[in-house]
């Protein structure tokens, strides 16, 4: 009987987690850029899912969301940019996974979260600031045929781009949050005891 207990409870969870990464993808549709950035670099909410379920079950469930969003991507974009998609996978991990670990370690609380989020935008404003110095802009500049960047043209794409970006970003879904997990608060810990 706990067998089939067991079972209901995973195929509950992974719809859930499903329901949760598609809900991702639209949000990840429905973004905008900034004025003082370049237009390709877009503010979304696509990680709100994802850090929903990282608090509800784990960060492995954040990130299983968040793969989710990224490969309904490719299948409805047909694949046009794998690169812009591994970094907003990379990207989100790094963001969502601090929220989590900080969540789930410490008192289940608003303070917990917040520390999470600022965690999450310092490790997603470095870690991707590192990434697109060595990997990502690299790989974009072969990718797009644009020859050879010069690592001066790279480190000021990062410094005036990536790094603002980041940072503003993580501001931005953390305001977004808070409120939101305030108000969630009871509607979390209910399924948190519900799917344990």
């Amino acid at each position: 009987m706990k067998k089939g207990k067991g079972q209901s409870s995973n195929l509950v969870k992974f719809i859930i987690l499903s329901l949760l990464g598609t809900i991702s993808l639209v949000l990840f549709f429905l973004n905008f850029p900034l004025p003082f950035l370049p237009p390709y670099l877009k503010i979304d909410f696509s990680e709100v899912p994802a850090l929903m379920a990282s608090l509800i079950f784990s960060p492995i469930a954040g990130v299983i969301v968040i793969a989710i969003k990224n490969l309904l991507y490719l299948a409805v974009s047909g694949a046009g940019d794998p690169i812009g998609v591994a970094a907003n996978f990379l990207a989100g991990i790094m963001f969502v996974v601090p929220v989590s670990i900080f969540y789930h370690r410490f008192k289940k609380g608003v303070k917990s979260v917040v520390s999470g989020l600022v965690t999450g935008t310092i490790v997603m404003t470095i870690g991707m600031s590192v990434l697109n110095y060595f990997f990502i802009l690299p790989a974009y500049g072969w990718f797009m045929g644009w020859g050879d960047m010069t690592p001066e043209v790279i480190w000021a794409s990062v410094i005036a781009a990536v790094l603002p970006f980041n940072v503003i970003k993580g501001i931005i879904v953390g305001f977004l949050f808070v409120p939101l997990f305030i108000k969630m608060r009871t509607w979390i810990e209910q399924q948190q005891a519900k799917l344990a």
